[in-house]
């Protein structure tokens, strides 16, 4: 498939990775008359129900990739941590979309943050950690409190480790169990915020409102729309995103975390995909965050996010997801489930959206 040439209804897309991202993404291509198949290692995954045929295997099996890569006509993922050896084979095969150098720079966190602050964005200040001595001097020029996070793999809290004090370096540093880390200093901020973005391959980009994200325990809780954001922030906001996806020349839905602070805007991380902060676009827009990112991929043309309700998504982890009878109960609410058979502490089972009236509107007061 040429760089402009369109999906017709009836071509197949592949996804790496079959959890609740890729559910989603198959459920938008299914509207669009698309077809969808998942490669996934792990056994009955979330995408698979939505998914017209399911490849269940290890990265690593290269017959079972390239059975997969013949099967699709552009491939595209649910997540950053894709082995390379994988995305190699199948890059000759078929065209992936997001490409491979927002693969290569958001795998890696310190790749990342060389990348943004290259563009001449702000991010918290950071150092490389490999060892005791390392971390000692990244102490010495960041100071406390502050966070080591290993440099790949981590998501939801996991992989990080708090320092209060020095004298907390060595648990730190036990905590990350080997693997190359990076020490991030604290950032004062007022809000934090998320802007999904999109580029197609016309080079067009459309980025969705900025979104209000509360975390608990390092895990997404709630995201809500307006962000209490002045204007110009919100543009700020927009530009950037709008910038890094032009100079990873992107193709598809990127993420982009930000920290509002006196002094502007910080750049916290992206995310090469479609993203827990913007599920509220499924229930606050027109074309969602899932059909932009797949309209992207086939080569289509963007659609408007223009956000038509205030919204706040609410993640079911765990638990949470025993309340759905009293959910479905609001009016107001829209329920999405992941169909995982099985909670368990921090495990995302679904999301609520909850409408809180019409943009530009007087709205509902948020909260469950």
């Amino acid at each position: 498939m040429s760089d402009l040439e369109r999906l017709r209804p009836g071509a197949v897309i592949g996804i790496l990775g079959g959890g609740q991202l890729g559910r989603m993404l198959a459920m938008a291509a299914a509207r669009l008359g698309l077809e969808v198949h998942v490669f996934e290692p792990g056994a009955n995954p979330p995408a698979a129900a939505m998914a017209a045929t399911t490849v269940t295997a290890p990265y690593e099996d290269e017959e079972a990739l390239r059975r997969f890569a013949e099967g699709v006509d552009v491939v595209t993922y649910e997540f950053e941590n894709v082995p390379t050896s994988a995305l190699d084979l199948i890059e000759t095969l078929r065209p992936i979309r997001p490409g491979r150098e927002a693969l290569r720079i958001s795998q890696d966190r310190l790749t990342e943050k060389d990348y943004l602050t290259g563009l001449g964005l702000n991010c918290a200040p950071y150092a490389a950690v490999d060892d005791a001595a390392s971390l000692d001097a990244a102490l010495g020029r960041i100071g406390t409190p502050a966070i080591l996070k290993t440099r790949r793999m981590g998501y939801d809290g996991k992989g990080q480790a708090r320092l209060a004090h020095r004298d907390d370096a060595p648990a730190a540093l036990e905590a990350m169990q080997g693997q190359a880390a990076v020490l991030e200093g604290f950032v004062d901020f007022s809000a934090e915020i998320s802007v999904i973005g999109a580029r197609g391959a016309d080079g067009r980009v459309a980025c969705f409102d900025p979104g209000e994200n509360v975390h608990r325990g390092g895990i997404l809780h709630s995201t809500t729309l307006p962000a209490r954001i002045p204007r110009a922030v919100t543009a700020d906001a927009v530009l950037i995103a709008g910038r890094i996806l032009n100079a990873l020349d992107y193709v598809g839905v990127l993420g982009v975390e930000l920290f509002v602070t006196p002094g502007g805007l910080v750049v916290n991380e992206i995310a090469p995909r479609v993203h827990n902060s913007g599920h509220w676009t499924q229930d606050g827009c027109v074309i969602d965050q899932f059909e932009q990112h797949i309209r992207a991929v086939a080569g289509w043309p963007l659609g408007d996010g223009t956000r038509h309700s205030d919204v706040e998504m609410l993640n079911l982890i765990g638990d949470d997801v025993e309340d759905v009878a009293r959910i479905v109960e609001n009016s107001h609410c829209a329920l999405h489930l992941y169909g995982k058979a099985e909670s368990r502490p921090g495990r995302k089972m679904g999301h609520v959206n909850r409408i809180l009236g019409p943009a530009g509107g007087a709205p509902r007061e948020p909260g469950r």
